[in-house]
């Protein structure tokens, strides 16, 4: 079940980002364009996968800490208010393990989730409104750029939360830039708390990615379907196939879908048919493991310092807080 288009200028912005991808050599799409509203509730049901151990790993981590985590992430004036801002929402079920710990407390904060998906906010705010009415909650549907920059101008600590291991899905290069960019708008006193999946046996790895029921690659090739209802698109989903693998040597799971007959695709929007190969890819994500010495050095390199590193019992995923350099 698909969702409704997205406005005119998620289109065009997604428009010219297939024109310039399926230009490159291997063709590239990026993963951010996997969530639409069908995306979404997709990646619902990864994260509930037998294989898919980072959700519930970070959920029984949070759990374990939730205590240090929120004094981490609070004023050190308790009763000073805060602004909690999360990207990358989706349904909030790990960030509420915090938000319930904030509320017990006694914190005066507002919680701002922030997703591009606009079913994903309006779930959220509904099970919100529901499971904890006095929770303050300032929904936006936006990038995370837009959404930085508007609490930037708010006077006020915030405390910037990007769980999961969604800071994986970067290339170093990238992610270096992304840090800085968060980093960038925040006073000495705000926080960010990020999640780091951490490098661990390669086969449980590859396994978390390429699950037995085929949910991982219906979200990967929900993005084509998503380019058949935006872009005027024909891609034939039956003559694609999902594939992944593992690096341990780069700690980058790497995701592509893969033609599996020489094609022509027509996509209106662009005005423009792509020829694509038999057995050619479209590279449509990273995702990389990190060590605590890989996440000291970016946080370094974007003017962060660790200032709390909090694992599971058996290492397979960190939260990190992190404070804007002096």
């Amino acid at each position: 079940m698909s969702g409704s288009p997205l406005p005119a200028v998620a289109s065009s912005d997604l428009a010219r980002h297939v024109a310039q991808g399926l230009r490159r050599t291997p063709k590239t799409l990026s993963s951010m364009y996997f969530y639409d509203d069908a995306g979404s509730q997709l990646f619902q049901q990864i994260m509930a996968l037998p294989e898919y151990y980072p959700t519930r790993t970070e959920f029984g981590l949070l759990t374990r800490h939730q205590a240090a985590i929120s004094q981490a992430l609070r004023p050190s004036n308790l009763a000073e208010p805060f602004f909690l801002l999360e990207l990358g929402a989706g349904d909030g079920l790990k960030t509420k393990i915090l938000l319930r710990h904030l509320l017990d407390t006694g914190a005066s904060f507002t919680y701002v989730p922030v997703d591009i998906s606009a079913a994903a906010i309006d779930g959220l705010v509904v099970s919100l409104h529901q499971e904890l009415p006095e929770l303050r909650v300032e929904p936006q549907v936006s990038d995370y750029a837009t959404a930085l920059t508007r609490m930037a101008a708010r006077p006020g600590r915030k405390a910037v939360l990007f769980l999961g291991s969604n800071i994986g899905n970067f290339l170093p290069a990238d992610r270096r830039e992304f840090l800085r960019k968060l980093a960038q708008p925040l006073t000495p006193d705000d926080r960010l708390l990020i999640g780091f999946d951490l490098q661990k046996d390669p086969r449980q790895i590859r396994a978390a990615y390429d699950d037995a029921q085929g949910v991982t690659a219906a979200f990967n090739l929900n993005l084509l379907t998503r380019l058949n209802r935006e872009l005027g698109a024909d891609f034939d989903l039956t003559s694609w196939q999902h594939y992944t693998d593992y690096d341990p040597l780069s700690g980058a799971v790497r995701s592509y879908l893969v033609s599996t007959r020489e094609q022509r695709v027509r996509i209106d929007a662009l005005d423009e048919t792509v020829a694509f190969d038999a057995w050619e890819v479209i590279h449509t994500e990273n995702s990389y493991k990190f060590t605590r010495h890989i996440i000291q050095q970016a946080a370094t390199e974007a003017g962060l310092e660790v200032a709390h590193f909090f694992t599971d019992e058996h290492d397979y995923f960190a939260d990190v807080v992190l404070a804007p350099g002096a």
